[in-house]
């Protein structure tokens, strides 16, 4: 494997000399099958010899001994290559640069080593006194692995919470320590946010009532927060304003015809961050131009005709922008560690090409697109149930909020004196 990146079969033995090659090299076919670039390999290479050279020296004799060693190189390094007025800042960006190589061999030689990353959050933060809820939701509740991912979330703010207040025992649960939670989370959370924690607290002090751990169902003090039917506006933009952040992409790279892909998507079929995520190169059926959207957040799946442009869009990055792997997700990211891209990282795309745009929006995402998709079937005049069913909306209720104003005209309103909108 050295061989491929070093011309002098020298060099190659040389590295292989060291008490610690085996695993340089094995770090190094790592790297190959990730599609790091041959940059990186040769820049961490000599970093990792010296590492074990230095731990060598600090009385290292295996490889389970380098971790504790770490540190004081990465000390060391720092203190030797940064100048006396490089600021704190600077430092600890030349100490993450040597850290993490050698995080990541270590992680893959030496068995159980984690170094400095996440602690791990336990699928359950009351498995003591509740071992069964999460088996509770998904087999009688029937919830999806989406939604058992957001009860986690909240239980583990709910158990941290206890914890900070010094509450072991469920059962001293009371109405003023649950309302004390819920105007604690308050300011950190939007409306839905806070009804949606509040919904997963009903949910488990039922169970808890249920199960018997507690003597009274508590869930009743736990209200949602008084909300009002269709008392939003939806985040979309004018269609002038798409073919600008569309014009914004640079097409010329492998990233850009990916990203050109992604934001007709969205803003064509109205998906989800999630749902173009998930697409593989099985979903599109080339021969009959359809595009099918399965597993979406309703439970159904959903077949479109693809259209022309969005399919030339496509095929166009599956020559020229989309790595050669046998992964069939249709999407990847750009850059090492090839692998299929989240939908964080897809909203956090549509994000940046409407602030390049300089299309100011509260919460700039994929869902922008999505609004704007379905306000554009809106203002055609296409029936509200036609278009929960072509977004995948799972009530008509999710697809009412967009009757409620005429974007456009108000928009019209706004900028002249109003008399063409009468």
């Amino acid at each position: 494997m050295l061989e491929h990146y070093y011309v002098r079969p020298g060099t190659a033995d040389r590295i292989r000399s060291s008490w610690i090659g085996k695993a340089v090299e094995e770090y190094v076919a790592w790297l190959r099958e990730r599609a790091y670039s041959c940059r990186s390999v040769l820049r961490r290479v000599p970093l990792l010899i010296r590492f074990g050279d230095f731990a060598r020296g600090r009385g290292a004799a295996q490889w389970e001994d380098l971790p504790d060693h770490v540190e004081p190189f990465v000390k060391t390094w720092v203190s030797e290559r940064t100048p006396a007025r490089a600021s704190a800042e600077q430092r600890k960006k030349v100490g993450d640069c040597v850290r993490n190589p050698i995080r990541q061999m270590l992680r893959l030689v030496v068995p159980g080593y984690v170094g400095m990353g996440r602690p791990h959050q336990a699928d359950n933060p009351f498995e003591d006194c509740a071992p069964r809820f999460f088996e509770y939701l998904r087999d009688e509740r029937g919830l999806r692995e989406e939604t058992l991912h957001q009860y986690r979330h909240c239980l583990r703010q709910f158990a941290g919470y206890l914890q900070r207040i010094n509450l072991r025992d469920l059962r001293q649960l009371s109405p003023p320590l649950l309302s004390a939670f819920v105007a604690e989370r308050s300011p950190r959370l939007a409306r839905s946010g806070l009804s949606n924690t509040c919904g997963v607290l009903r949910v488990f002090l039922r169970y808890l009532h249920r199960e018997r751990v507690l003597a009274k169902d508590l869930s009743r003090v736990v209200e949602h927060p008084q909300s009002f039917r269709l008392s939003g506006i939806p985040r979309s933009i004018s269609w002038d304003d798409v073919r600008r952040v569309l014009e914004g992409v640079d097409r010329r790279s492998a990233t850009g015809r990916r990203d050109y892909a992604i934001l007709l998507l969205l803003v064509t079929y109205g998906l989800r961050a999630r749902e173009v995520a998930a697409l593989t190169l099985d979903d599109i059926d080339w021969r009959n131009d359809r595009l099918r959207v399965p597993e979406r957040k309703a439970g159904h799946s959903t077949a479109y005709p693809l259209s022309a442009v969005v399919g030339e869009v496509i095929l166009d990055y599956l020559k020229n922008g989309r790595p050669q792997t046998q992964d069939r997700h249709l999407f990847f990211r750009g850059m090492a560690p090839l692998v299929p891209i989240g939908h964080a990282a897809i909203s956090s795309r549509a994000g940046h090409y409407l602030r390049k745009a300089g299309i100011s929006i509260p919460r700039a995402g994929s869902h922008t697109l999505r609004h704007t998709c379905v306000q554009r079937l809106v203002d055609a005049d296409f029936p509200l149930k036609s278009i929960g069913d072509y977004v995948g909306h799972r009530v008509p209720a999710s697809t009412q909020i967009y009757s409620k104003v005429a974007i456009e005209t108000l928009r019209q309103v706004a900028l002249g004196d109003g008399e063409e909108a009468l």
